[in-house]
């Protein structure tokens, strides 16, 4: 049977009750059954989990019913779930996955203060987030 295409929101129809992966505008990654959706594509989320992944590895943070304002959604997407469970990442727990989550962050802000120092000593203006953050956050 063919897919049907529907404008606008109405195209998640047929995501109603199927395991999703969410990603949103602050890079957060949420994995829940799709229960409900309106016209602005908020949506609701039932048995959540926010996945965070390091490297080759990854953690689960049960979040529970999750609402999601359409406007924070970059990507949404159905989870095969034959393959996610032939995954070839690790899953570790949840404090592990935060504390390389923490180091990770930190050596690309270490990274980014020295490209920024190198372009300045080059002189160049380096162009810095600030100048693009949305004016919604």
């Amino acid at each position: 049977m063919p897919h049907q295409y529907f404008p606008g929101s109405a195209s998640l129809l047929e995501e109603l009750d199927k395991k999703l992966m969410v990603v949103l505008r602050d890079g957060r990654k949420l994995i829940g059954f799709l229960r409900s959706f309106d016209q602005f594509a908020n949506l609701v989320l039932q048995d959540t989990i926010e996945r965070i992944y390091v490297g080759d590895a990854y953690g689960d943070i049960p979040r529970g019913i999750f609402l999601i304002r359409g406007e924070n959604v970059v990507l949404l997407g159905e989870i095969d779930l034959q393959k996610d469970a032939q995954t070839t990442l690790r899953q570790l727990p949840v404090e592990e996955i935060l504390v390389l989550q923490r180091e990770e962050q930190e050596r690309i802000e270490a990274q980014q203060k020295i490209q920024y120092k190198v372009m300045l000593d080059r002189g160049l203006q380096p162009v810095t987030d600030a100048l693009y953050e949305d004016t919604y956050s």
